[in-house]
């Protein structure tokens, strides 16, 4: 099946800012104890983000043909608030609300997590990543007040069966 990549992009991007970036959250009853599950459906692609925990909170996110169809598309992702501020859930809070506002921003020339830089105050976003929508690798980090505060590592691309 050929999978027409920009229309791909353009759809995660509306789905990542319909999940977890957007205020009215897709928020669905989750298949696995204490993970949380976010799904958006437009047309015919189904998009689900699945991550566990807080402080740290790998995930998962996956496209669809359909709700119940082939997986087409993948991206796994963890890491979270470095050791120094994981008791701090304030803080965590408001690195959290600066990550969303990142991925808000996200664009359909790199849709995996937020802007490539996003300064704001004494807050700074900035995502790397190598490959395209294929295949890819990156790592995103948050800074507040020029020390890291956050970092993640995401890796993933399309679902290719035989």
């Amino acid at each position: 099946m050929k999978i027409d990549l920009k229309k791909l992009a353009k759809f995660l991007v509306k789905a990542k800012k319909k999940t977890y970036a957007s205020v009215n959250r897709m928020k669905i009853d989750s298949e696995r104890p204490l993970h949380e599950e976010l799904e958006f459906l437009d047309e015919n692609l189904y998009y689900r983000d699945s991550y566990v925990g807080f402080f740290q909170a790998p995930g998962m996110e996956e496209v669809r043909i359909g709700k119940d169809g082939k997986t087409i598309w993948t991206m796994a992702y963890s890491g979270g608030m470095l050791p120094l501020y994981q008791k701090d859930t304030d803080f965590s809070l408001q690195t959290f609300k600066f990550l969303k506002k990142a991925m808000s921003l996200v664009d359909e020339e790199a849709p995996y997590r937020g802007i490539g830089e996003l300064k704001e105050d004494d807050w700074k976003y900035i995502c790397k990543v190598k490959g395209d929508i294929k295949r890819f690798i990156g790592h995103e980090k948050i800074f507040f007040k020029g020390k890291v505060v956050f970092s993640q590592d995401f890796i993933g691309g399309l679902v290719l069966g035989r």
